[in-house]
């Protein structure tokens, strides 16, 4: 996909541009939680414009803790230089939740839709993204769902995923991450989710022969494309890189 065919479905400044049916699906590979979200935000900015139409950013993450709005100082059980001494990167973040973490073994979604033809509905938007979620995890005979109140998927009462997103003029950011095989230990510097008590699980606990990250990658794309009615074409960051002049 080159810089060319991406300027011809181009619109005016507040259209919404493409509309439901096309989009991208893009992967970062491993990339930092800061130069992911600098990226979010230029891709968003250009969604919102209508120079782009509906996209899914993949990537996976250096270990990183990130603080949600909903994060208390509780929540943590260490601050950004005990953290650093582990390897571990902190940072505060505009998304809904509390703590959570990243790391190597993790994929990483992080969708810039524009709501606006979708109803305008932040709600459904997450319930969604948990249907993609459960769907993939389904395909690997994992039995997954949801629990009342929360934001998220489970399965066995230990959650192997989180959901966490930022809307802004109804285009979103932010997203949601899996644990396929994670250091899990990790998840002990924190509260996860805020919840008392929560346990976590990944994939590779539970199937004898768990997949990787990028494995896992198409799956994962497979169930956003259906859940959301895209038809999402893989293309390069460069290709993305030369409209946002990143």
């Amino acid at each position: 996909m080159d810089s060319q065919h991406l300027s011809t479905m181009s619109g005016m400044d507040g259209d919404p541009g493409p509309q439901i049916g096309q989009g991208y699906v893009c992967h970062l590979g491993v990339c930092s939680y800061a130069e992911a979200t600098a990226r979010q935000r230029q891709l968003r900015q250009r969604r919102r414009a209508g120079l782009l139409p509906d996209l899914l950013l993949l990537t996976e993450h250096p270990a990183t803790y990130t603080c949600g709005r909903g994060t208390r100082p509780e929540h943590l059980h260490g601050d950004a230089r005990s953290y650093a001494r582990a390897g571990i990167e902190l940072h505060e973040v505009e998304r809904g939740g509390s703590a959570t973490y990243h790391g190597p073994g993790q994929l990483v979604g992080y969708p810039i839709i524009d709501l606006r033809p979708r109803g305008r509905d932040v709600h459904q938007y997450m319930r969604n993204l948990e249907q993609v979620l459960i769907r993939t995890l389904t395909g690997l005979g994992i039995e997954a769902g949801t629990r009342p109140g929360l934001t998220g998927v489970w399965t066995g009462g230990r959650k192997v995923a989180a959901i966490g997103i930022h809307v802004s003029q109804w285009v979103t950011m932010h997203g949601f991450a899996i644990n396929v095989a994670p250091n899990l230990a990790h998840f002990g510097g924190i509260v996860p989710g805020g919840l008392i008590g929560e346990e976590v699980t990944a994939i590779a606990e539970l199937v004898k022969e768990p997949p990787t990250v990028w494995e896992l990658a198409p799956a994962v794309t497979g169930h956003f494309a259906a859940v959301f009615e895209l038809e999402l074409e893989l293309v390069p960051w460069t290709a993305l890189e030369s409209e946002t002049g990143a």
